[in-house]
Formats: structure tokens, C-alpha cells, sequence
């Protein structure tokens, strides 16, 4: 067995900060799963059109805003007047999209690792790989435990690596190409992060067999979750954060 890199990270971890039961990517999320023991949050960044880095999943604005078109239209000073919350529930109306900024100083102030999911625009994957990487390398700078950077894109994953090469990274996956292995050893990740239902105990077995730290994603049955931890994952993205507690998880292999 190859030796495990370090992996400072909670074994669960709230996906789009909790946000299924608050406004997804927004402060609130993060506050949400924080008051219910998570230590940990998922979160995807992206940039506005002047190069800000800001909190939002979606190519476009609609599904989760006041606003429409695209997510990357906007300079910062006018997507940080969007309603980010009135789409989810009432009782969030009016919460904003955070900027990167305001996430790590929150996360720093209450010890929360963060889990930083590159999400570029169209076309902007590697601009968007190397600002994100920049600013998580300077927003984090002397932290105990930096944040994970992780990416579906393989070009926002190795400029992310060319700017701040001493961040950790997770190639997102859901499915495993025929070059993976190759793929993860040319992006220098320490660990593969991908769709929970692709992962079997033999699976996780030689992926932390190879030297990986093994994430999966998105997981919101409690005994999947505990089936998933017995075999060894390293860290397991949910939504469920009122169902499934942080200390009801085993204790990491």
C-alpha cells in the first residue's frame, strides 16, 4: 500500500453549505449546517465578469437569483445586489451571493474546512482555475488546514495546480475515463472524488491501496453514508444535514 497524503478534512461534509435546507452557496447555508455539528462545507466559485470570485452552481443566474442570464455576465458590484434567497424559502428573502472573500473569512473565524469546487463559466475554465486557486492560496494563507480545491474540469484542475501548486486537489468524477489514473497523477490530486454510486468496498480499497484520499458525492441515506465510511471514504458530501448527525459516522480508517 502506497502511504496516504494528509487529509485534514471532516468525514462529512454539507454540500452547497447545507443547501437544501437554506439558500444554496450563500453564508446562510454555511451558518445552517454549521449550527447542526458540520465542520465542513462544499462550496462551487465561479467569477463575475470583472474577475470577482462569487458562490453560485448554475452557468446562469435564474434557478437561484432575482437575476437572469448568465452567471458571469455581471461585474461583482451588481451581482452582490441579487436576492439569493427568496427562491428557496421566504424566511431567506434578500440573502445575497457571497463573494469567496466573505465565505473564508467566515469559515476561518469558526474553523469550518471548505471544499472549493472550481465551477467556470463556459470557456472560462482556465482563467477561472488559476484566480480561484490565487485566492484561496492568499485567503487562506497561514491557515491550519487549507482548502480543497476540486473540479469536474480537467483545465480549471491544472491551472489550479500551475498557480498554487501546494493546495490540495480532488478530481470530480461520474464515471471513470480509461486515462484516469494517468489523469489524477498529471493534475497532481491526492485524491478522487467521485459519484457515490460508482464506489464499491473493493473500489475504495484500491483507490487508498494506490496513495488517494477517496471524497463521493452526493450521499442522503444514512446507512449509505455509514456503508461508504465502514469501507474507508475519506469524506462524504451530503445534503441530509438534519438527518444524518456528524458524530453518528464512524471513525475514519
Amino acid at each position: 500500500m502506497c502511504g496516504l497524503p494528509a487529509w485534514p478534512y471532516p468525514r462529512l461534509a454539507a454540500h452547497r453549505g447545507a443547501g437544501k435546507s437554506a439558500p444554496e452557496n450563500t453564508l446562510a447555508a454555511l451558518r445552517f449546517g454549521y449550527a447542526r455539528g458540520y465542520r465542513m462545507a462544499e462550496i462551487d466559485v465561479k467569477l463575475s465578469a470583472d474577475g470577482v470570485a462569487f458562490l453560485l452552481h448554475d452557468d446562469t443566474l435564474d434557478r437561484t437569483t432575482n437575476g437572469r442570464g448568465r452567471a458571469d455576465g455581471l461585474p461583482w458590484r451588481e451581482l452582490a445586489q441579487l436576492d439569493a434567497g427568496s427562491w428557496h424559502s421566504p424566511a431567506f428573502a434578500g440573502e445575497s451571493i457571497p463573494s469567496l472573500v466573505a465565505v473564508a473569512r467566515w469559515a476561518r473565524a469558526n474553523d469550518v474546512a471548505i471544499n472549493i469546487e472550481i465551477k467556470p463559466s463556459p470557456g472560462r475554465e482556465r482563467e477561472t482555475g488559476a484566480a480561484v486557486a490565487l485566492d484561496a492560496k492568499s485567503l487562506w494563507a497561514g491557515a491550519d488546514v487549507q482548502p480543497l480545491l476540486s473540479s469536474f474540469s480537467e483545465v480549471a484542475l491544472d491551472a489550479a495546480r500551475e498557480a498554487a501548486a501546494e493546495l490540495p486537489r480532488a478530481w470530480l468524477l461520474e464515471g471513470f475515463p480509461n486515462d484516469w489514473q494517468m489523469t489524477l497523477v498529471r493534475l497532481g490530486c491526492i485524491a478522487v472524488d467521485p459519484k457515490h454510486t460508482l464506489l464499491s468496498e473493493d473500489m475504495v480499497r484500491d483507490l487508498r491501496g494506490a496513495g488517494l484520499r477517496v471524497a463521493t458525492w452526493t450521499v442522503n441515506e444514512p446507512a449509505r453514508v455509514a456503508e461508504l465510511a465502514e469501507w474507508g471514504v475519506d469524506t462524504i458530501i451530503t445534503d441530509s444535514v438534519d438527518a444524518i448527525a456528524p458524530d453518528s459516522v464512524p471513525a475514519r480508517i
